[in-house]
């Protein structure tokens, strides 16, 4: 059982590895967000998009400075969202790789009317407004207002099953994972 003397210990000396370590562990949900500050079209994978209000409607990403597309999202008034599926892996892995340019392929990707790079086979993606950048630590914290959403698995029998990422694997979260209580 750890104390809170073992809490103090174990804080005030962690390494930066230490912690990925913790973090690796945790499941989470799998977006692509891009962005065009003016400078030609930016994206990133992140698994720390989340849902922070319902009233008024905002949701908040990381990003950190080793990322190729800090830049551009950082300079960005505004984002698109994807919340990706397992049908949109290759989406994933697209916003994950460095080196590359993600936006070669035209016939992936397209313009909002409102000019932010889309990729439409995202089942469900928020367009927004920043409205707030924190820094913190090496990343910078942003908080979106939506705008605009769209989810074709929004209504119904799920369909759609979710792509989460845990210990630098993806994983689909079908029904059948579901735990009763």
């Amino acid at each position: 059982m750890t104390t809170a003397t073992d809490a103090r210990v174990v804080s005030a000396g962690i390494t930066a590895e230490e912690y990925k370590l913790v973090f690796r562990h945790h499941a989470a949900g799998v977006a692509l967000i891009t962005a065009d500050a003016g400078n030609g079209p930016a994206a990133l994978t992140a698994t720390s998009v989340t849902s922070i209000s319902a009233e008024p409607p905002l949701l908040g990403f990381s990003v950190t400075d080793e990322s190729s597309a800090a830049a551009t999202l950082l300079a960005a008034d505004t984002v698109v969202v994807h919340l990706l599926t397992t049908d949109q892996l290759d989406l994933a892995r697209l916003g994950a790789t460095s080196g590359i340019d993600r936006f070669a392929d035209t016939g992936r990707w397209t313009r909002l009317p409102t000019g932010e790079p889309w990729f439409p086979e995202a089942g469900a993606w928020v367009r927004g407004r920043v409205v707030n950048r924190l820094r913190v630590g090496a990343s910078t914290l942003l908080i979106v207002r939506a705008l605009d959403a769209a989810a074709r698995h929004d209504t119904g029998p799920r369909t759609a099953t979710p792509l989460v990422y845990t210990n630098r694997r993806w994983y689909g979260l079908p029904e059948s994972a579901e735990i009763r209580v």
